[in-house]
């Protein structure tokens, strides 16, 4: 019986035909969504002065306070507040748009971009402008974080995660009040939503912004002595712990649900 011989293309025939099967399947994506820890706040626009809108820079302005000087007289007297209003934080205003005179390109920038990337702000006035752009960011917050009508426990969204991150309000507002009581000096103790979206409590020395360090502000107490010492003197504690009773939750629900959704990109 005779024997045909077969051609070497036929012999490959059915490998190239697997080739060609393999070849043409939908390829498995080898990028993964990422996960919360890998998923950061925004860093040149999130605004955190205001909830929709960033702090204009061209130029600075004081901001009016939003009730009264006296208002706050649970925690904060009425001569207190007019200073450290109308002549604390308008110095911050008055330096800061002084460093920034002859400066056009940083004017066209929100307070909240300076302070994020202060190595392109020049070195002969980047402590000027950390320290008052500072300064001016911080106070406008903490206008906001206060009210007549504030006080007592937190409710909302915030409730919810500060027992969750913290076990309770007590515990939180106690480890709240030692971090302010533990800030040598001046400055500020803040809670903050990390760019792993957990809440965390931090101080920060002098004017210094947690946005500095890649945290969103959700509330924060001045713990400088021009905030506290014509009721309280050197009682900082006393301060602290009155505080609470003119926290503003419904503005720091806003912030806390402003800071979750610019960090999911909502």
């Amino acid at each position: 019986m005779r024997k045909f011989s077969q051609h070497p293309i036929t012999l490959l025939l059915p490998f190239i035909v697997g080739l060609l099967f393999v070849a043409c399947q939908p390829q498995a994506s080898t990028q993964q969504a990422p996960t919360q820890s890998q998923t950061a706040l925004p860093t040149a626009s999130a605004p955190v002065a205001y909830v929709d809108r960033p702090l204009s820079a061209s130029p600075a302005q004081l901001p009016p306070l939003p009730y009264n000087p006296g208002a706050l007289s649970k925690a904060i007297d009425a001569e207190t507040m007019r200073i450290h209003h109308d002549r604390h934080h308008q110095s911050y205003v008055t330096n800061l748009n002084n460093a920034l005179k002859d400066q056009p390109n940083l004017q066209n920038l929100s307070v909240e971009a300076m302070l994020r990337d202060l190595n392109a702000v020049p070195e002969n006035i980047r402590n000027t402008i950390r320290n008052n752009a500072g300064g001016h960011l911080n106070h406008t917050i903490f206008w906001q974080i206060m009210s007549p009508n504030g006080g007592g426990q937190p409710t909302g969204a915030i409730a919810q995660a500060i027992n969750q991150s913290f076990g309770s309000f007590e515990n939180f507002r106690k480890q709240f009040n030692e971090a302010g009581g533990e800030r040598f000096g001046s400055g500020w103790v803040w809670l903050v939503r990390n760019p792993q979206g957990q809440l965390q409590i931090v101080s920060t020395a002098n004017q210094d912004n947690p946005i500095m360090e890649g945290n969103y502000p959700i509330m924060g107490n001045d713990v400088w002595e021009h905030a506290y010492y014509l009721r309280y003197q050197n009682r900082r504690a006393d301060y602290l712990n009155n505080w609470w009773n003119v926290v503003n939750w419904n503005e720091i629900n806003r912030r806390f649900q402003a800071a979750s959704q610019q960090q999911t990109g909502g």
